[in-house]
Parts: C-alpha cells; sequence; structure tokens
C-alpha cells in the first residue's frame, strides 16, 4: 500500500482543528464558529486517503483495501473504545442518570452509525443545558469519519475502473460534493430539524469530497519542490488570506449555530478556505508546511484524536460536579484544560501508541509476560489491572444499560407540571388571542387604575394566598390589567400556571430548551396576528449565552413604544449565567423601555427554593419567582 509523504504542517491545521472546537465548547458565545473545526478534519481525512489510493493505483495497478482497513482499525478503535469504557465506568459510579441509552450509544459508535442515532433521537449538539447533556455527542463525527473510511475505498475502485482519467474522477466527486452542499441549504430553508443537517452524511459529505476532489487535481506526491520565485510567494499570499479567513469564521458571529448563513453558504466557504490552504500547505516550494511546524503545533496536533475524544467528557462531568461554574469561568476552565491534556496524553502514551504497534504475536506475548509469576514488570500488571476494572465496571454500566429508565427531564416532576401547564397555557393563550383580535382595550391611565385596584383590594380581595409572599392586594388587582405577552423557556414554563394565575391577560409561550435566536420569529408571529401586547416579559438565558447585537435585534423589532421586561438568569452551574446578566445590564441602560427583573438577587440567598438542577424552582420557588415578576411588572407596565 502506497504511503503518503508525511507533512508536518498538517499537524498544525489539526492543532487549529481542535483548539477551535474545545474554545467553542467552553464559550460558544465568544467563539461563534469554533465547531468548524470538524470541516478541517475531514477535509485533511479526504485528501490524505484519496492520494494514498490514487498513488497506489496508478504505481501497482491496486490497492489494498484489507490492509487500510487494517490500519484505521488500530488507529480509530483502540482510543475509541477506551473513551467509551472510560466514560461508562465513570457514569455507573458518579454519574447514574446518564445510565439509560448508555448501551445504545456505545454499540452505534462501535457501528459507526452514533450520527443516525443521533438524528432519531433528537439529541442537538448545540444544547448546552439539559438534565442529561451527552458527554458522547461530539462523536458523531467519528461515525461520518468511520463510514468514508468503509465506502471510500470502493468508490475510488469504481471510479478508477471506470472514470479511469483524474478529469473524470474529479468531475464526478465534485458533482456529488456540490450536491451535499445545495442539499444542506435546501433542507435548511425548508425548515427541517437543524439535527438532521448538522448530523447527516449527506450534507456533511462536501467537507470530506472537497478534500477528495483536491486529491485527485493537486496529489502531494505530483507537486513540483522548485517552482517560480513569484508563483511561491502568491501561494505563500493565497495561504495567508485562507488562513485569515478561517480565523474569522471561527470567530464570526454569522457562523453561530443558529445563523441561517452557517447552512446557506457560510460552511461551504469556510471549507473552500480550508481546502485550499491544506493543498498549498502540501506544496513543497510553499514554507506554509514550515510555518506551521512548531513543537506546540507537532504535540497537539500528534494527539488531536485523543483531545478530540476526551474534551467533551471531561466538562460534561467536572460541569455537572461543580455548583458556582457561573462565579469562576476562568478557573474551571483552566482546570478543565488540564484535565483534558492530562487524560490525552495518557490516551496517546497508554492506548493509540501501543496499538498502532500491536499484532497477534505481540498480544500473546503481553498476556504471557501478565500471567508469569517469574516476571518483576510490576508496573505493567499494574496497567493490566487497571485496564480491567475499567473494562469490567464499564461493561457493567454498558449491560445494565437496556433495563434503566431514563430518569430524565422528562419523567421528572418538575416536568410533570410543565406538561399540565403547558396543556393549561395553550387553552389560556387560544381564548385571550380570540378576544384581542376582535377587540383591543384602549390604554388607560394608571392613577384611575390604581384608585379602582385599591378599592376593589378592600372589597373583592383576589389570590390571597400569595400575599405572604410579598405582594399586596392593591398590586394583585392591578395584575389582572395588564396585557403581556411572555416569551420564556423552562424556567418560566415551570412557574406558568402561577403567572397566568396573577396575570389573566397574559399570553405565556414558554418551552423547554429555548434559546434567544428562537423568540424572533415567535414575535414576529404574534406581530403578524396583531395579537403582541404593548408590554412583553422575555425569560431567556438559561439554555445559551447571546449577544448585545441580538438584544438590540430584539429591541428593534418591538420598537420604542412596548414596554419589554426581561427576567435575568439563575443558571450557577454554567459559565455563561454572569455574561447574560452583564449584557441585560446594559440593555437596561441603553433603552428606556428595558426593565431587568432581577430574579438573580432573590434566588441566589435561597438554594431551598430549587431543584437538584439548581436552576429550575420548585412548586415554593415558582411563587417567589412569579411574585417577583408580577411586582415589578405592576409597577413599570403600560396599561
Amino acid at each position: 500500500m502506497a504511503k503518503n509523504r508525511y507533512i508536518t504542517g498538517y499537524s498544525g491545521l489539526r492543532a487549529l482543528a481542535v483548539i477551535g472546537v474545545i474554545l467553542y465548547h467552553l464559550d460558544p458565545n465568544t467563539f461563534a464558529g469554533g465547531y468548524l473545526g470538524v470541516p478541517i478534519f475531514f477535509v485533511l481525512s479526504g485528501y490524505l486517503v484519496t492520494c494514498q489510493m490514487l498513488k497506489s493505483y496508478e504505481e501497482s495497478g491496486f490497492y489494498d483495501a484489507k490492509k487500510f482497513y487494517l490500519s484505521r482499525l488500530k488507529k480509530i478503535y483502540p482510543p475509541l473504545i477506551a473513551v467509551l469504557w472510560l466514560s461508562a465506568a465513570y457514569i455507573i459510579l458518579f454519574q447514574r442518570n446518564l445510565l439509560a441509552k448508555l448501551s445504545q450509544i456505545v454499540v452505534t459508535n462501535l457501528l459507526n452509525v452514533y450520527n443516525f442515532w443521533q438524528i432519531l433521537n433528537g439529541q442537538s449538539y448545540f444544547e448546552r443545558f439539559a438534565a442529561n447533556e451527552s458527554p458522547f455527542v461530539h462523536l458523531w463525527t467519528m461515525s461520518i469519519n468511520g463510514q468514508f473510511y468503509i465506502l471510500w475505498p470502493l468508490v475510488i475502485f469504481l471510479l478508477v475502473k471506470y472514470g479511469k482519467k483524474r478529469k473524470n474522477i474529479f468531475k464526478i466527486i465534485l458533482f456529488f460534493t456540490l450536491l451535499s452542499a445545495v442539499e444542506m441549504t435546501v433542507l435548511y430553508n425548508s425548515g427541517a430539524d437543524i439535527n438532521r443537517i448538522y448530523y447527516g452524511t449527506d450534507t456533511r459529505f462536501f467537507s470530506l469530497g472537497l478534500g477528495a476532489a483536491l486529491a485527485v487535481i493537486w496529489p502531494m506526491d505530483k507537486l513540483k519542490p522548485t517552482i517560480k520565485h513569484n508563483d511561491s510567494i502568491i501561494l505563500d499570499i493565497i495561504g495567508m488570506i485562507c488562513l485569515v479567513g478561517i480565523i474569522a469564521l471561527l470567530f464570526n458571529p454569522l457562523m453561530a449555530a443558529e445563523k441561517p448563513f452557517t447552512y446557506c453558504g457560510g460552511m461551504l466557504l469556510f471549507t473552500l478556505l480550508v481546502t485550499v490552504l491544506v493543498g498549498i500547505i502540501a506544496h513543497p516550494a510553499s514554507r506554509w508546511n514550515r510555518w506551521l511546524t512548531n513543537p506546540i503545533f507537532n504535540w497537539i496536533g500528534s494527539r488531536s484524536y485523543e483531545i478530540y475524544l476526551y474534551q467533551f467528557p471531561v466538562m460534561i462531568f467536572f460541569e455537572d460536579k461543580v455548583f458556582d461554574m457561573a462565579d469562576h469561568v476562568q478557573l474551571y476552565h483552566l482546570i478543565e484544560l488540564v484535565l483534558i491534556i492530562f487524560l490525552s496524553e495518557a490516551a496517546y502514551r497508554l492506548v493509540e501508541k501501543p496499538c498502532g504497534k500491536i499484532s497477534g504475536q505481540k498480544v500473546k506475548k503481553y498476556w504471557q509476560q501478565i500471567w508469569d509469576k517469574n516476571t518483576k514488570n510490576y508496573l505493567m500488571k499494574a496497567k493490566a489491572v487497571l485496564a480491567g476494572l475499567i473494562f469490567l465496571t464499564g461493561s457493567t454500566a454498558i449491560l445494565i444499560s437496556p433495563a434503566v429508565k431514563a430518569q430524565n427531564f422528562n419523567q421528572s416532576q418538575l416536568a410533570r407540571r410543565i406538561r399540565a401547564n403547558r396543556k393549561q397555557q395553550k387553552r389560556d393563550n387560544n381564548e385571550l388571542i380570540a378576544q384581542y383580535k376582535k377587540i383591543r382595550p384602549k390604554e388607560q391611565k394608571k392613577a384611575k387604575l390604581l384608585k379602582e385596584a385599591e378599592r376593589a383590594a378592600k372589597k373583592h380581595p383576589v389570590n390571597k394566598s400569595f400575599t405572604k409572599f410579598g405582594i399586596s392586594q392593591t398590586e394583585l388587582q392591578l395584575a389582572r390589567k395588564v396585557e403581556l405577552t411572555a416569551i420564556g423557556d423552562s424556567v418560566m414554563a415551570g412557574s406558568s400556571a402561577d403567572l397566568n394565575r396573577l396575570l389573566p391577560k397574559a399570553v405565556i409561550d414558554a418551552a423547554i430548551s429555548r434559546q434567544l435566536n428562537v423568540s424572533f420569529g415567535l414575535l414576529k408571529q404574534y406581530q403578524n396576528k396583531k395579537v403582541l401586547s404593548k408590554n412583553v416579559l422575555i425569560g431567556l438565558g438559561t439554555n445559551g449565552p447571546f449577544k448585545m447585537s441580538d438584544i438590540d435585534d430584539l429591541m428593534k423589532q418591538l420598537g420604542n413604544k412596548r414596554q419589554v421586561f426581561w427576567i435575568n438568569t439563575y443558571v450557577p452551574a454554567k459559565p455563561w449565567q454572569n455574561e447574560v446578566n452583564g449584557l441585560l445590564a446594559k440593555a437596561a441602560k441603553k433603552y428606556h423601555n428595558f426593565v431587568v427583573i432581577d430574579w438573580h438577587a432573590d434566588a441566589e440567598k435561597h438554594p431551598d427554593w430549587f431543584y437538584e438542577d439548581r436552576t429550575h424552582p420548585t412548586p415554593l420557588g415558582s411563587k417567589h419567582y412569579s411574585v417577583l415578576i408580577v411586582k415589578k411588572i405592576v409597577e413599570k407596565a403600560k396599561y
């Protein structure tokens, strides 16, 4: 089997890719396009594998697929199995809420179909707040790579046999590559589930395809080592433009996972820049191979597979055990990075390197040494015992997994409340919207309403059980006059029954896992129906951060005649809490019609108001949450 020329600069590119992914997982708001590190890996895979295969066919008329599969098995499976079993062992010992479906996750990963499982099970890559956030969600890339490695030798065989010339092979690969990119755009514009688009092998093939197409027209073994000096400079300049473009897109808010541009050309543009840079690095006359070669990049690049495998489990497991992530973001991120580096280095030395040279004879000799009483290599035996314990513990977790019922958000007491609230919420909303369509109440003076409320408070008190939470009868009476449209996430959804009771004229639209980007479409729907109230309540920020530009866009959409109330967040286990609350405080100073309801200040003093996740209020907490909101709305609302 022909071997490719080893290009050290590709370690630098792999380092950039894995750094981007880690930064995205640590701070998706700042490093909005960091997840694009994955297409870098795909382009490199497509290029290197196709170069090797075509070279072999041209030199010998044959490609040893069996040898290729064996080399991929040795490279990919030992580290993958290690992270799956080690994570499974951790789960059964310390985080049993993740046991459900563990066996399915492990099996589908081993069969290289995990990305399909994620699509069918609705497992989101971008949902960073969930009761059972998976530590394996990032492994979809391994499945797509695995599918490529399995099928590509056959594809190249058929292309060489029937396409014959490189020109024809290039056209065929390019056609299916462009088809993949177009499909991504079409599916996105048709409203398809974002998980289907993001995880789909068909919609992500274009990254592998561009690398493969490059290998056909720009094979590394046929590039001239010496070219004209001016041509060499041009290569270097183009490489610089590509690298600047790549880095710019990694940080660009336009490439955020929820933005249309990402799926309507943005990801393709990024992949094209990567493909050109891969080709330039391969050229021996370019200096980019040398520029991207240094000890740090070499270390990260050579361990990029292990770093990628371990980074997300470390973050999920670590962040589940800390209660004050929001107050020590930098410190905890540093600890996570240290853990990732340690585990990656250990996996590289103890798993990848030894297994890369494995053979039947070496395995036999190893077991003989382990069981030989005269062998005094205690370190070797200790490693074997540790590996055995991890394997047995992990296997136990995987085997009992099918019998474990998912103790997840959907079966919790909170979820039952949310489901019950949601049904009532839907009925109430439909009734209110129907009323608003018929007749809109005229704006009334607050002074007049206040007098009426004071009289009603004495004669006909309402919601008397809430007065013990610090709200007066007059405020309760005024609340009944407030028209309101509320958009929120699961925190608001859990309290919607109390809010509706206190604010009977409120249309409350709250749902689990909702993020700010969804609110634009929802508010537009209410605007189009002409039922968007003059008071708008937003309760978003629990499930992920956003930027000031997002708030600006929302305020522009709502206009300056509406009063906007925004409940700040209390999610101490997530790093974006303080960032979100800081932006809301700035927005309150920037806009005269923007009011922050400071839920965080009350919440942090009362841990007894919350479920175990330290974010969603219990029935008692919901009462305090609702009263706080209503008091502020009554004070600042338009009547």
